[in-house]
């Protein structure tokens, strides 16, 4: 189908979108998962909150929290940038800064008046009342400024009654928030899911002013490794709020080598900035379901089992959250504000495909004190083109261990783990290699062809 007909028609096919993205990103290096996430996150953000799912007293948004994760050299960058340059171009202008602080941050969504704590050009001045727009780098208000109590008011008493909305894209995400900063991912947790019309998010200044955000709603793309999502998450940040809220995308090197990519057609950008402002345009209100849709997702949240990695245990207590903003980005994609089973099959095999790579994404993060050297190993084995020795391996965490014993024990506890194989002389394997964890093609509504389909 061609760009014009594809804009020309009253529907479309749920891949469509994917498949032009792709087409698109065909020239570069970074792996399509992260195109593909990069994508999804970015109509969550441009969606906003005019576009929901009521449920119980409140309702859910299509906004989320995305971190792409990799070795270095895998193109998160790239793919993150991609996307925010085309989100922008399409007229969306609500980005955060790439840098801040909690109490900037805050600032910046309210939208204070400019000579208010030398804010400058914040999110929230724009004329058409939603937040938005590049925040000043400088920093004038720092933590020894508030207090340290948060709280949320009776009333909205938020400015203009606006709600409020940013959309954080950060390929260095530890650029942006800092390494270890615990009280600025609460806060992101905080603000995951708001959705209160008669309260707003207040946070109170020294000076007995209060920061009032009138229904905040926050969407964010990263970019981390392995080793900059530990310096970034403390150890202790495995059982905070926001690490339930985050999706981890792994992704592995595509393998694509290109010294001088292509600039994309014309066209092809043109049209999907133009199919970009058409979901923008066209999708509004309340979504509706379809009652074998309905029936379907009743299914998949009574069946579905948690994710066997203890680090995952409080994201499975939001599974269902997070299916529920991927579907409604995904029933966006076709221009309907109607959810349908195809709609419900294409976002439940999304978020099972991620969530099969979440613990590689993860890595041996919180597991034990060689952590580091752990995931040494296993990211050698994975990206080996044949099995390694034990001197092979040495060499890797040699400058980490202080004795050779000590990854004798990282070995034997990967393989009591199942996430190794060891030498075996039968079979002619003479080192290690990594047991792939097979996806769960058992679960309900699944259809990993979708994914091949969508290339």
């Amino acid at each position: 189908m061609s760009v014009v007909s594809l804009l020309r028609s009253a529907t479309l096919p749920p891949g469509d979108l994917f498949a032009m993205y792709f087409q698109y990103t065909k020239d570069t290096e970074a792996p399509k998962t992260y195109h593909r996430w990069s994508l999804l996150s970015c109509i969550g953000a441009m969606l906003g909150r005019q576009f929901w799912f009521p449920h119980g007293t409140t309702r859910i948004f299509p906004n989320s929290y995305v971190m792409l994760i990799g070795n270095p050299g895998t193109r998160k960058s790239s793919a993150i940038k991609l996307s925010r340059k085309l989100l922008a171009v399409s007229g969306y202008d609500f980005f955060s800064a790439e840098k801040t602080t909690k109490e900037k941050f805050l600032l910046d969504l309210e939208g204070l008046p400019e000579n208010e704590f030398n804010s400058g050009d914040s999110y929230a001045n724009r004329s058409n009342g939603r937040t938005g727009g590049r925040s000043p780098k400088s920093e004038s208000i720092t933590s020894e400024d508030v207090l340290r109590n948060l709280e949320i008011t009776d009333n909205a008493t938020s400015g203009d009654g606006h709600p409020r909305e940013v959309f954080i894209v950060a390929d260095e995400f530890n650029e942006f928030t800092g390494s270890g900063n615990l009280d600025f991912l609460s806060l992101l947790g905080s603000l995951w899911d708001w959705d209160d019309e008669s309260a707003s998010y207040k946070y109170r200044l020294k000076n007995s002013k209060s920061v009032s955000i009138y229904q905040p709603t926050i969407s964010l793309l990263g970019g981390n490794t392995h080793t900059g999502l530990q310096e970034a998450f403390p150890a202790q940040s495995i059982g905070q709020g926001f690490m339930s809220r985050l999706l981890l995308i792994h992704g592995e090197p595509s393998g694509r080598k290109i010294a001088f990519p292509p600039k994309p057609p014309a066209e092809l950008a043109e049209g999907i900035c133009e199919l970009l402002g058409r979901i923008k345009a066209e999708v509004r209100g309340e979504a509706t379901i379809t009652k074998a849709a309905k029936d379907a997702l009743v299914m998949i949240y009574s069946s579905w089992q948690e994710l066997e990695d203890f680090r995952f245990k409080y994201y499975s207590t939001r599974r269902f959250s997070h299916l529920m903003k991927l579907l409604l980005i995904v029933t966006a994609m076709r221009c309907s504000t109607n959810i349908d089973m195809q709609d419900v099959l294409m976002a439940n095999t999304l978020l099972t495909h991620a969530e099969a790579g979440m613990s590689k994404a993860l890595g041996e993060f919180g597991k034990s004190k060689n952590s580091e050297a752990t995931q040494a190993v296993m990211t050698a084995l994975y990206e080996a083109k044949k099995a390694l020795t034990f001197e092979d391996l040495w060499k890797v965490v040699s400058r980490d261990l202080d004795k050779r014993d000590a990854l004798t024990d990282i070995l034997q506890g990967l393989m009591q783990s199942g996430k190794i194989q060891p030498p075996d002389s039968k079979k002619g394997v003479t080192g290690f290699l990594p047991l792939q964890r097979p996806m769960n093609r058992q679960a309900l509504f699944v259809d990993f062809k979708l994914l091949e389909e969508m290339r």
